[in-house]
């Protein structure tokens, strides 16, 4: 399913923006997670100086975490990273950007992320909805917040988007770190069963949460029942859609190879009481289908979850480039059993 076949909603749009497009630094999750915790306030407006604080501090937290970008992209003494990160040990001291750092946030951030966070990665095009309007003139820029962006803030999903967005700096972040990087491009994920935590194959370091990671690509819907799940709120289960119980049937392909049911392909976020109604049924048509528009979904995400479905459908002697494989692959487990 194309992203952009999505319901023309605004939360979808926001969804957009986080999930889709290639990233060669993190600005974009800290810019959102500082509009959404404007907006939860109900501010319409906000000035640019004061919006640059919680961007400027969420993203020197973060350096002392991970790499915030490509490690072999050039940067000069200027950059606003590099201000980052001589700044980062005295604004985290005082728990405020020092006046350098806030000066290079605000220089750089209305041509930069601001610019480009509604951008999405084909031809030009954007998101349906704008989520803040940048006017007037420095030193004095305010930052408008759209009513759509206030909604979605102070719905009952606002938790889930923020897990979502979370979970993706996460994951981005980790892509760029030595060694890790290049197995998540090289190899994918796997997740860790006990934990549900998606982990590189080599070290098993932890990368984000299963539900956080992926609910994104299926709207925030319940696999089972479609209606959204709202996380904080809700009880969530994580569902193998092909039951364990049935990795028995499952025939090999004369190399001791079959589909794993432990792979991401097949594990979705559920309401907890839908997920224990299901037991361990085989599903139905429709969440066959849903199962694989998500799959279709994430198959248009930068690495390493498109990577590790690359894989999956590649292994099991599928096309990793052709539209719509999803479903064919998803059809021929369900033959198979």
């Amino acid at each position: 399913m194309d992203f952009s076949h999505w319901e023309q909603s605004p939360r979808s749009s926001w969804r957009m923006a986080v999930l889709v497009g290639a990233n060669t630094r993190t600005y974009k999750f800290a810019l959102g997670t500082a509009l959404l915790d404007a907006a939860a306030e109900g501010r319409s407006e906000i000035l640019l100086r004061d919006l640059a604080v919680p961007y400027a501090m969420g993203l020197v937290r973060h350096l002392g975490q991970a790499p915030q970008m490509r490690l072999r992209a050039e940067r000069g003494e200027s950059d606003f990273l590099s201000v980052a990160e001589r700044e980062a040990a005295e604004s985290l001291r005082t728990g405020s950007p020092t006046e350098e750092l806030l000066a290079a946030a605000i220089r750089s951030m209305p041509g930069m992320v601001m610019q480009k966070f509604h951008n999405l990665p084909s031809g030009g095009a954007k998101v349906p909805h704008r989520f803040y309007e940048l006017t007037g003139r420095s030193p004095e820029q305010v930052v408008r917040l759209s009513r759509e962006l206030r909604d979605i803030a102070q719905s009952e999903q606002a938790a889930t988007l923020r897990g979502e967005l979370s979970a993706r700096w996460s994951i981005v972040e980790t892509s760029f770190a030595v060694g890790i990087g290049q197995s998540l491009i090289r190899e994918g994920v796997v997740v860790d069963m006990a934990t549900l935590q998606i982990t590189d194959r080599q070290r098993r370091r932890s990368v984000a949460g299963v539900t956080d990671a992926v609910i994104g690509f299926q709207r925030g819907l319940c696999l089972i029942c479609t209606d959204p799940i709202a996380l904080g709120i809700d009880s969530v289960a994580v569902d193998h859609v092909f039951p364990l119980s049935f990795r028995r049937l499952l025939p090999t392909d004369g190399k001791g190879t079959t589909p794993d049911l432990d792979a991401v392909w097949n594990l979705a976020p559920t309401h907890a009481g839908c997920n224990g109604q299901k037991s361990n049924r085989l599903p139905t048509e429709q969440e066959m289908f849903r199962l694989a528009q998500r799959n279709e979904a994430i198959m248009q995400s930068p690495v390493p979850l498109r990577k590790t479905l690359e894989l999956t459908l590649k292994r099991n002697k599928h096309s990793s480039t052709r539209q719509g494989e999803w479903f064919t692959f998803i059809q021929h487990v369900r033959d198979l059993l």
